[in-house]
């Protein structure tokens, strides 16, 4: 299985587990924080995935995860070590009444994030920085100049998106190279072993690689996927493991047979649950980095582990 994932015409040279920090600040901070940070380099990853939302909608703190990212950084000295990734442009998420599908991807809202995401990260510069939504009344051109203002003011390297479109990547692809820019280098869209199952997403603002996105990504291999929800918010394993229901939304007939062959493809392995689950997103026939989010230094270990098992499409045949 390959152990890093380059992209065309970068110098990005990538891990395909890709390390997500969404509980940190919450579920793990400071020590604990440099224990899994240490485990997952240690084990040869170089991706930590952050956003400046995460977490908000807890009160008492804003931008937690890219607090505790940034403090390890400093404490750590390894960020010549990491691709650091953040997000930005999320609608607001501090108040139970917040609408989400209030835009917040103008100039000024992008501008503000990013200034806040520096600060918080300990940096000089983001590597990878995502439009963490879509807003379809604002032009792809005006959304491009915008990253490409921050590439050109030394604040970020390469930009990507989230939760966009194949229609709206043709597009900006297509207005980048008209005006000689490199444009997205990565989408971060939904993918698992079990979205094929799972119920309808409440979030109507999250996009699914899938039908035409999934056809984007195999004729666009200069914009990676990168799938998030990876471990099915530990749906299958605390199933398997335990007989527990860790996520009604993934709760489904089809979900429960395919448990049956994530156990089969385990047994057959002779590894873990974990392993099974994440190996399905090693072996899409499109590039694809696989984005985990651990609770604790064994968790960063059992997902690391998956580089380990020469899993194959042909494992997972009856579920692609």
């Amino acid at each position: 299985m390959a152990k890093r994932i380059l992209i065309p015409d970068t110098d990005l040279s990538l891990c395909p587990m890709g390390m997500g920090t969404l509980s940190a600040g919450l579920k793990w901070d400071g020590e604990q924080a440099d224990r899994m940070f240490g485990a997952y380099l240690e084990l040869g990853g170089n991706v930590v995935d952050t956003a400046r939302v995460y977490q908000d909608w807890v009160p008492g703190e804003i931008g937690r995860s890219e607090r505790v990212v940034g403090q390890w950084l400093k404490r750590s000295g390894c960020r010549d070590r990491i691709v650091l990734i953040t997000k930005g442009g999320h609608p607001k998420r501090t108040e139970p009444t917040d609408d989400i599908h209030v835009s917040r991807m103008t100039d000024a809202d992008l501008r503000h994030d990013l200034e806040l995401s520096l600060r918080a990260l300990q940096t000089d510069v983001i590597d990878v920085y995502f439009y963490h939504r879509d807003n379809l009344a604002q032009s792809v051109e005006q959304l491009v100049d915008t990253m490409e203002s921050f590439v050109k003011e030394g604040k970020i390297r390469y930009y990507a998106c989230s939760n966009w479109s194949a229609d709206r990547m043709r597009q900006a692809d297509a207005y980048a190279r008209s005006i000689g820019a490199r444009g997205f280098v990565a989408d971060q869209s939904l993918l698992n072993v079990g979205m094929k199952h799972m119920k309808p997403l409440k979030d109507d603002t999250l996009t699914c690689i899938r039908g035409d996105v999934a056809d984007y990504h195999r004729e666009n291999p200069r914009n990676l996927a990168m799938a998030y929800f990876c471990a099915v918010n530990g749906y299958f394993q605390r199933l398997l493991e335990r007989g527990e229901i860790a996520d009604e939304d993934y709760d489904t007939p089809g979900n429960r047979e395919t448990a049956k062959v994530l156990q089969a493809i385990a047994a057959r392995r002779n590894t873990g649950i974990t392993q099974a689950v994440l190996g399905f997103l090693l072996v899409q026939d499109f590039p694809c980095l696989a984005l985990f989010g651990p609770s604790s230094e064994q968790r960063v270990r059992e997902a690391m582990k998956t580089l380990e098992i020469p899993f194959t499409r042909e494992d997972y045949a009856p579920l692609l």
